[in-house]
């Protein structure tokens, strides 16, 4: 349940055309929602402006349905992260409205009748990444900061073997309110992106790379030791956390300014 959604029903009370007793019985599974094997937290659209977010492995076809109808039931959209093709498919069986960002690998469903997520501010997170390889944890970051209200920008493959490609789009950097850039390798990228903006970045290290790489390591560890200061780092390949972090920067600038 989100704040919009609690508003109309206490607004609906207010107003006479919902009883107490039906407002209460809209409320009675406010905030927690134990279903045996989940405590679904409704109340974190309303504490956190986010919903429930379902983290797909380790959980069988049938918990990720159940728990993903319980949050629509609720009135909140339902994202699905770290979700493969083949179980998407089964699930959307149940949850038709279901739609599939394979590069993301997550699924959205949204609640009511919207097409789209509800825009929320207008400031932009744009989304750089070093390589093509790193495609799929960028647009993991941007889906997640777009679902949770924000306009994204994408700007990919711009990695430092030929930083000029950076340089041809500066403007996108100079138009953004908050970057994130994902990087694996040798993780330079913020580095140097940090050392030209004056605005929140956000770094992702990832885990491409050859043997010395350490499976991400090697750029997490540049990220974390990176002269540019201010620079905020995530854990490796973690594009929704890095999504989340973002938007929730875009969300308070908007508050400032209202």
């Amino acid at each position: 349940m989100d704040r919009k959604k609690l508003q109309t029903i206490l607004q609906r009370i207010a107003d006479r055309t919902l009883t107490i007793e039906q407002g209460l019985e809209s409320l009675r599974k406010f905030p927690l929602e134990n279903i045996q094997f989940a405590r679904i937290d409704h109340h974190r659209a309303l504490r956190q402006g986010i919903p429930e977010v379902i983290y797909a492995p380790g959980k069988t076809d049938k918990q990720i349905i159940s728990i993903a109808q319980k949050i629509l039931k609720a009135g909140c959209d339902t994202l699905i992260t770290r979700l493969n093709e083949p179980v998407y498919k089964t699930i959307k069986k149940q949850i038709p409205s279901l739609r599939y960002y394979p590069d993301a690998r997550l699924a959205l469903a949204l609640s009511g009748r919207k097409k789209y997520p509800t825009i929320r501010t207008q400031k932009s997170v744009l989304v750089c990444c070093a390589g093509t390889s790193d495609i799929p944890v960028a647009e993991e970051a941007a889906l997640t900061a777009w679902v949770i209200g924000c306009p994204v920008e994408r700007l990919y493959d711009v990695g430092v073997a030929g930083i000029h490609r950076l340089f041809e789009s500066r403007h996108s950097l100079d138009e953004a309110s908050v970057i994130i850039v994902v990087a694996g390798m040798e993780g330079a990228l913020p580095s140097v992106i940090g050392g030209l903006v004056s605005k929140p970045l956000i770094a992702v290290p990832t885990s491409v790379g050859y043997g010395a790489s350490f499976g991400g390591l090697a750029a997490l560890l540049a990220m974390l030791n990176s002269c540019a200061a201010g620079i905020t780092v995530v854990n490796i390949d973690n594009g929704f956390g890095a999504g989340v972090a973002a938007a929730t920067i875009a969300l308070a600038m908007k508050e400032q300014k209202s």
